[in-house]
């Protein structure tokens, strides 16, 4: 038996002195609360890293993290197993017509031509990407426009896997019709269950790794409209006011904010007015 079988054969549990040392370092570190009740999610996460570094018990990899300098090495692995990144294309459909019918529109009322997007949580790209069909649909109706998107995340290897740009079919199922055929490759071998997206769609966004934790987001010029949905859940009050307060410093007065349909930013005095269900305008 080798070493990786032998450590996926050993059914052990973290003390509470290590279940509580790495709560509170994934904490620190990209904000994301890990109570008590997850302790048997983060176990079964971190067993992936055991066969991948072949330590042979989740205590021994605690020690290693926090007694042997192993977090120089081992951080971005340990931050990319324990993040979540559930994404689908045009989730929460509301917004992207939101932003087709009035953001937009109005944007190109107040002479702006060149927009500038961020997609500050992409995971494994189908926000972005569904961002950009949108845009480039609504381009087509006005030739003076061009845009940028830049994709954000915590997690390299979901940013790999957004580079890429390729899905299981059944992902892009949401996409209507017209867009996926404009949008959307099929496998040259049509036994494969997968789709890629265009290469042109795919050179309008730009990837990069960005912890929402930082101080300052090095994002470039402010944007026309953020996109941070779904992640403000999984951080306490504190850290949504610092996250949001740093997001709308990067959004241009009129910009638009986006926040998922389970968020919310009340109570938070942030420089902007509500316009439509978990959708805000900076003042």
């Amino acid at each position: 038996m080798g070493a990786a079988q032998r450590i996926e054969s050993i059914d052990d549990r973290l003390s509470n002195r290590n279940f509580e040392a790495l709560s509170q370092y994934i904490y620190d570190y990209s904000g994301i609360k890990m109570p008590i009740t997850k302790s048997t999610m983060l176990e079964g996460r971190l067993r992936r890293r055991l066969r991948a570094t072949g330590i042979s018990s989740l205590d021994a990899y605690c020690d290693f993290l926090f007694k042997q300098n192993g977090l120089a090495t081992e951080s971005t692995y340990l931050i990319d197993a324990v993040t979540t990144n559930k994404t689908d294309f045009f989730r929460e459909p509301k917004h992207f017509e939101y932003m087709e019918q009035v953001a937009l529109p109005e944007m190109v009322s107040a002479g702006h031509t060149r927009l500038r997007f961020w997609s500050s949580a992409c995971s494994t790209g189908a926000e972005p990407y569904t961002m950009a069909m949108v845009l480039e649909e609504f381009a087509a109706g006005n030739r003076d426009l061009s845009y940028q998107i830049l994709a954000t995340d915590l997690s390299t290897d979901v940013l790999e896997a957004a580079k890429r740009g390729i899905y299981p079919r059944d992902m892009v199922a949401p996409v209507p019709p017209y867009m996926k055929q404009k949008y959307v490759m099929l496998a040259r071998d049509r036994s494969r269950n997968d789709v890629r997206i265009i290469p042109r769609l795919r050179a309008k966004v730009g990837f990069g790794r960005l912890n929402l934790m930082d101080d300052s987001y090095k994002v470039g010029d402010a944007m026309h409209m953020i996109f941070c949905r779904n992640v403000l859940i999984y951080f306490d009050k504190m850290t949504q006011a610092k996250v949001l307060t740093r997001l709308c410093d990067r959004l241009l007065p009129g910009g638009y904010l986006f926040v998922g349909h389970s968020e919310s930013v009340t109570g938070i005095p942030l420089p902007v007015k509500q316009v439509a269900n978990t959708i805000f305008r900076k003042i």
